[in-house]
């Protein structure tokens, strides 16, 4: 599965995944910075516990070093 994810680095909220309909995708709220590839991290667990798979289910795959990314999900 592919989804759409915007990452919301250094957030109070955090750790905290929303549905957001008007970006067609996930919101993803995470305290840690976007520094050294925290946050990257961070969302890989979060997005792991929330769809309920092992880290290595949960890959990355565009945008590394934006806020808006692309992430594989295998189920």
């Amino acid at each position: 599965m592919i989804v759409s994810v915007l990452v919301k680095p250094g957030s109070k909220k955090g750790p905290l995944v929303e549905a957001a309909p008007s970006f067609d995708g996930l919101v993803v709220y995470l305290r840690e910075k976007a520094h050294d590839g925290e946050a990257n991290e961070a969302l890989v667990r979060a997005l792991a516990e929330y769809y309920h798979v092992a880290k290595s289910c949960v890959t990355i795959r565009r945008g590394q070093k934006s806020h808006q990314k692309v992430v594989e999900i295998i189920k």
